[in-house]
């Protein structure tokens, strides 16, 4: 039984999931700005109080424009599918390929599921049933491969989503604390306690899971490795793509760094850097490819 043929299902999922993102935010929205801070901005008489929810809200934006932002980016951008001038096929003895085709970055992999020869670091995703450039794992949250073209995009959703909830947490924090004793007292509407519990008890579960899933991704950016690639690597050799932390940065987020916080590219790093393309990769020169 090939299970493999259920993934399908998870895209139409993931269109479910862009509303419970967008309800998500929705529900923070109203806690931290229409229901908590902004009646402390236009109520209060205390310049100090006035100012500091001045400045609350003005982050928030920031960080819900960024996070949003680097959302649809990565929703929308195309994470790199393989291009016609690899799409020749092979003839297939058992396993192995009986035509070694190679570049200089080593040898081509073939996709017995797409009948076509791949570039390295090429994987085969079950769920978008085609070949993506450097995948690194299909994420239900954007509906989309997360690969060679869109996994900046990725990990800036990741920062800025885990910044806007760290600091929801925060600012939410007094307001929860005081939620029992606003409970007793009936001084506060049903509604108002119900948004103010939810949106701090989610944001506080996804500060917390989104913690654990940056430091993965930290640590896989700084060895320039993909998850699907973690299996590859051997243990006690050094991995070939691994160009030490700084040019491992540089792969991904570009060597501008005008542009490193934005979910775009320059000119100069889409023309110059060929593993933002996904299809050649530089290798250490004291490894074999």
């Amino acid at each position: 039984m090939n299970l493999f043929r259920f993934c399908s299902g998870l895209k139409v999922l993931g269109y479910f999931v862009i509303l419970l993102v967008i309800t998500f935010v929705a529900v923070s929205y109203y806690a931290v700005v229409v229901n908590t801070w902004w009646p402390i901005l236009i109520e209060n008489n205390h310049k100090a109080l006035s100012a500091l929810a001045c400045l609350i809200i003005l982050v928030f934006h920031f960080l819900l424009i960024m996070l949003l932002w680097s959302y649809f980016t990565a929703v929308f951008t195309d994470p790199g599918s393989v291009p016609e001038h690899f799409r020749r096929e092979l003839v297939v003895v058992g396993d192995s390929l009986e035509a070694g085709a190679s570049t200089g970055q080593g040898a081509l992999g073939y996709c017995p599921k797409c009948r076509i020869v791949k570039p390295p670091r090429c994987h085969h995703c079950s769920v978008c049933q085609r070949c993506v450039l450097k995948m690194d794992h299909h994420c239900v949250w954007i509906v989309n491969c997360v690969g060679a073209r869109n996994y900046k995009f990725f990990l800036l959703f990741l920062l800025y989503t885990f910044l806007e909830t760290l600091l929801d947490v925060v600012v939410l924090l007094p307001s929860f604390i005081e939620f029992f004793s606003q409970a007793i007292k009936h001084s506060s509407s049903p509604s108002q306690l119900a948004s103010l519990v939810l949106a701090f008890v989610l944001n506080l579960a996804f500060v917390l899971s989104l913690l654990c899933f940056i430091v993965m991704h930290l640590s896989l950016l700084s060895t320039n490795t993909t998850s699907v690639e973690v299996h590859e690597k051997s243990g006690d050799v050094r991995w070939k793509y691994d160009l030490g932390k700084k040019k491992n940065f540089e792969q991904v987020f570009g060597k501008k760094k005008a542009f490193w916080l934005l979910p775009l590219y320059s000119k100069d790093d889409l023309h110059n850097i060929t593993s933002l393309q996904g299809l050649e990769f530089p290798t250490r020169s004291d490894i074999d490819p």
